[in-house]
């Protein structure tokens, strides 16, 4: 069985055989089949073998009634439900924003996130703000590119992008197609991680939105623990503010997202998982003045700290507990959300910060840093995984979030249970 790898030839190839797998899988003949879509059988048929030889498994037992969808089958029908279920709910979307008749709006939004060579041009171009760029990206000559997104907006009967000082930046309308294209593209993603678990062996490429709660043990452990069981897997952790992480989540170039869970309205379409609590410390360099010295929270008000930017949600965090004991927090001298600069700047300083033990338990564990021993107002915050409601994830992405809940489990320090 081959990896159905996220090239754009392979999406372009995989998005053009959908809609004759469905019907070939809904009429159980070929033959019914062209006659339902108008297409030639042999065509048809050529678009079932291309299918089944891009994911390296037949998808139907063929017999002398007709054809049946075999295990493989079924899970990549699931699949390809969710695709067309994808470019349903593009056509409600941008409905809003048609100028033309809406039957042949449809049309071409329905033409459009079928056909991946040219969903992986628009993807492209919304990521690169560049043309040139996005065409090389896609394996197209710019001349070639311009003309395909001209015929594509022509199509639309509106324009997808802006074309500005600083790039080409993507208009409502093609904000809704990118984003319901990036699913699709997802959707394909796992559809070989589907096939790869009922061959018995689990493979597939998994991102996940990493946030700085679940960098130090919980992740790196859970992904050890995978690939030491499933080796085939591929995983990449992304980077990134929480906001800029959601709309990944949200677009499924995520597969879920680990650390501190957020409450509010920026969590509408999200389904959120408790792991475990964690709390904030003052932590400072072995052999600080103040070690082991008692000490109230306000006797350290004069020291100079080095916190999170304002408006983060350890920062606001942080002044909560200093003002729920009636103190003013801090001025602080350094303000950083990097753990390299924090780490560098505890150990080789007598400044303070305000942070989770939890992020810093190698280096209080090494006898480097050392946790205060000063009482702070209340600083509890849950620590979980973020999903997108209605996504349904990979078997090889499971298999990592049954490991992140069992390191979850096994915490270093107090949070063991």
């Amino acid at each position: 069985m081959t990896e159905l790898a996220s090239t754009p030839e392979r999406i372009a190839n995989s998005l053009r055989y959908i809609r004759d797998f469905l019907s070939v899988a809904e009429t159980g003949s070929i033959a019914r089949s062209s006659e339902v879509i108008f297409k030639a059988s042999s065509a048809i048929a050529r678009a079932i073998s291309e299918l089944e030889h891009s994911l390296g498994v037949g998808l139907f037992e063929r017999k002398p009634r007709g054809m049946l969808l075999n295990a493989y089958g079924e899970a990549v029908r699931n699949r390809a439900r969710r695709i067309t279920d994808e470019i349903a709910g593009a056509l409600e979307e941008v409905a809003r924003f048609a100028k033309r008749q809406q039957t042949f709006e449809r049309n071409a939004v329905t033409n459009l996130l079928l056909n991946g060579r040219g969903l992986m041009l628009l993807i492209s171009v919304s990521e690169l703000r560049n043309l040139s760029a996005a065409a090389a990206h896609v394996g197209l000559s710019q001349a070639g590119a311009s003309m395909a997104l001209s015929r594509m907006e022509s199509a639309l009967g509106q324009p997808l992008f802006q074309r500005m000082m600083q790039g080409m930046v993507v208009t409502d309308a093609g904000a809704l197609i990118v984003s319901r294209g990036k699913r699709i593209v997802a959707e394909l993603r796992h559809m070989q991680s589907d096939v790869a678990a009922i061959a018995g062996t689990m493979q597939g490429r998994i991102a996940i939105g990493a946030l700085p709660l679940g960098r130090t043990h919980v992740l790196p452990t859970a992904i050890a623990a995978t690939l030491q069981r499933h080796p085939n897997i591929r995983v990449t952790t992304v980077e990134s503010p929480y906001e800029a992480l959601v709309a990944g989540l949200r677009d499924g170039d995520i597969d879920f997202i680990v650390g501190a869970l957020r409450v509010g309205e920026r969590n509408a379409g999200l389904i959120t998982e408790s792991l475990f609590e964690d709390r904030l410390g003052i932590i400072a360099r072995a052999g600080h003045p103040l070690a082991g010295a008692p000490a109230s929270l306000k006797d350290l008000l004069p020291q100079r700290w080095i916190l999170p930017r304002p408006g983060a949600p350890g920062r606001r965090l942080i002044d909560q507990s200093f003002r729920e004991l009636a103190i003013e927090p801090p001025i602080c001298s350094v303000e950083t959300g990097d753990l390299a600069v924090l780490r560098g700047l505890l150990k080789n300083s007598d400044m303070l910060t305000a942070i989770s033990p939890h992020q810093l338990h190698y280096e209080i564990t090494a006898g480097d840093l050392i946790e205060l021993p000063v009482t702070l107002g209340k600083t509890v915050r849950q620590i979980g995984i973020s999903l997108r409601e209605g996504a349904m994830l990979s078997p090889a992405a499971l298999a990592v979030l049954d490991e992140i809940r069992s390191a979850s489990q096994h915490l270093p320090g107090e949070h063991q249970t």
